[in-house]
């Protein structure tokens, strides 16, 4: 069976094409076509020049208050919203009444310019903008509303302020929708007819022409004007669809000029912030050149970051580099900010990316495209390149703004493994050779332990444990932290005088620690450290077998709730035990790592 939709809009495209058919059938057939009727010609060049006036007072108004709707959320910008839509609803009519109050020749405002501001140019301005302008605002509105928080976060940090970031990176962004708005506008305003004819009915526009002529002569004359709006819309209407190539913008890089020396700084930073029933609060526990926040998603990780970078609806970090606390404005903080996703201005090439900050010189940017591999790509825009040129893009768009600390928010989650480890490799040498501070938003243990000096590991908006690397990831205080920081095998213990250690009911020989007999451990072996037949060992059942291709991994039930990962080089031998079957496990005592569990896991820090 057939899909009747086809035949449903066949229907309304034959009802709003037919009209229009029949307007030049019938303008063929008439002899006298009229185009020589005596104002035609200036009522059209009326109608133009007002609808071109009121479009360009529409843009000049409309296009920050669509801005400003778009990213407020207030009750008063609520109600702004309706009340700017109010054209939209009144019938035409009405809008020329509700002009006439307020500028018609007999009201203060209209006495003051002296009756002029009624059968004038100036009033049919008035009127085209009155009802043309809620059709810009509408489709700005939905063009901003797209543009993505990333893009202004990104400009901030950059170095611009407000306007400069609403000039030159949300209104080219959102360009084509204000464009569609615009040509809507003036399309709105050329067909006016209703507010010029109570507000303005000389000079004639298009529309009080076409009435006229046929009020005093029929139809037929009414032809000519029909037809000639019927053509200027259908300019406009294909203005509105068409899209210019992308010019290929032919880039000079400059010399480049290399960042000055600088010591490696150190970094301290607090912070706390509450969204809703989320509270954050973040330290470092001493003074490092990097650190990490590591912990699953929903941990609170990259709002810390945020705060960091000053975004927010709040100071809500206090962050010091080499001695110095950072200004608290993002625009004046100092810092390069890399978000997941790389957010590079769709409207910039690669060029334009790294040189639009105001904080960037040419110089510098050149640098950083050749430090970083990019001068080939200089010319191109962000849809024609890979997603590791892409990253390479968006952090020397950061350091080219001279930043004192990098904030990085999971920089390389999004790339493939190899990509994944060049990178990371090639920013731990940027970091240690220019001495630039560094915070890295992570889940992943390996790369908070190559990128950073101190490790916070969060759990819902609070620190679990911090401290230097070593501390952190040699000596987890809870089962928690150590998963977070990728340790497995991890159980509570307890140390017993004899010097063995007693799991689950299960007891183990380790290495000696005089200082432990009697306490409560923390007790965890490396899963390439378990033998899985060992002569003697403790018995357990292999619960499940993952071959990982260079390696295996095998889940074995020592007892109730107690489960090990042995892990192997290689495939499994077709010879071994298969799931549900017995085995035997060896665990040399040098192997086992013991360590105290404390009794508390959250360190909380606040701003002072």
């Amino acid at each position: 069976m057939h899909s009747p939709l086809p035949w449903l809009a066949a229907l309304l495209v034959l009802y709003l094409v037919v009209p229009v058919v029949g307007l030049f059938v019938h303008l063929a057939d008439t002899p006298n076509k009229g185009f020589g009727q005596p104002g035609l010609w200036g009522a059209l060049w009326t109608s133009v020049l007002s609808a071109s006036i009121a479009t360009a007072i529409i843009a000049v108004l409309g296009i920050p208050l669509a801005y400003l709707l778009a990213n407020n959320s207030s009750r008063t910008a609520g109600a702004v919203g309706v009340a700017v839509l109010l054209p939209l609803a009144l019938p035409p009519l009405i809008s020329g009444v509700l002009l006439l109050a307020l500028v018609g020749p007999y009201t203060p405002l209209g006495r003051l310019f002296g009756g002029h501001l009624t059968d004038s140019l100036v009033g049919i301005v008035l009127a085209q903008t009155f009802v043309a302008a809620p059709f810009l605002i509408v489709a700005a509105r939905s063009a901003f509303g797209t543009v993505s928080s990333a893009y202004t976060d990104v400009a901030a940090t950059l170095g611009m302020g407000e306007f400069a970031t609403f000039l030159r990176v949300c209104v080219p962004i959102a360009g084509p929708g204000i464009a569609a708005g615009l040509l809507l506008a003036w399309l709105r305003a050329f067909g006016e007819f209703g507010a010029n004819v109570i507000l303005a009915y000389h000079p004639f526009t298009l529309p009080v022409y076409a009435y006229t002529q046929f009020a005093g002569s029929g139809l037929t004359f009414t032809l000519a004007p029909a037809a000639l709006a019927v053509a200027v819309a259908a300019v406009f209407l294909a203005l509105l669809r068409f899209r210019p190539p992308t010019r290929r913008v032919r880039v000079d890089v400059p010399a480049a000029m290399a960042p000055p020396p600088r010591r490696t700084s150190e970094l301290t930073f607090a912070l706390e912030r509450r969204v809703g029933s989320f509270h954050l609060t973040a330290a470092t526990s001493t003074p490092c050149r990097g650190a990490a926040l590591l912990g699953a998603s929903g941990a609170g990780k990259t709002t810390a970051l945020r705060c960091l970078a000053g975004l927010g609806p709040e100071p809500a970090a206090r962050v010091t580099v080499g001695g110095r606390e950072l200004e608290t404005a993002p625009a004046q903080r100092s810092v390069g900010y890399v978000p997941q996703e790389p957010s590079l201005f769709p409207h910039r090439t690669v060029w334009q990316q790294l040189a639009m900050g105001p904080r960037s010189t040419p110089g510098r940017a050149a640098f950083w495209l050749e430090r970083l591999g990019l001068v080939e790509l200089a010319d191109r825009r962000p849809h024609q390149l890979s997603g590791g040129q892409r990253q390479r893009v968006a952090l020397a768009r950061a350091l080219s703004s001279d930043p004192e600390l990098l904030l990085l928010d999971e920089p390389f989650s999004a790339l493939d493994t190899p990509l994944r480890h060049e990178l990371r490799r090639e920013v731990h040498r940027l970091l240690a050779e220019y001495g630039i501070a560094c915070v890295l938003v992570t889940h992943d243990p390996e790369e908070a332990a190559l990128l950073a000096d101190e490790v916070l590991v969060l759990a819902a908006g609070r620190v679990l444990q911090a401290g230097d690397r070593a501390t952190v990831f040699g000596r987890p205080r809870s089962a928690e932290v150590a998963r977070l920081v990728g340790l497995r095998n991890v159980f509570a213990a307890v140390r017993d005088a004899d010097g063995s250690v007693e799991v689950a009911g299960l007891r183990f020989d380790v290495a000696p620690f005089p200082d432990l007999v009697g306490t409560d451990v923390w007790w965890q072996v490396a899963p390439e450290s378990i033998d899985l037949d060992a002569p003697g060992g403790h018995g357990g059942l292999i619960v499940d077998v993952m071959e990982l291709g260079t390696a295996t991994e095998v889940l074995v039930e020592l007892a109730p709730g107690f489960e090990l990962v042995a892990r192997q080089p290689g495939a499994w031998p077709t010879t071994a035990a298969s799931p549900g079957e017995r085995c035997s496990i060896g665990i040399a005592p040098g192997a086992v790592a013991l360590w105290p569990r404390e009794t508390t896991d959250v360190h909380e820090f606040r701003v002072s």
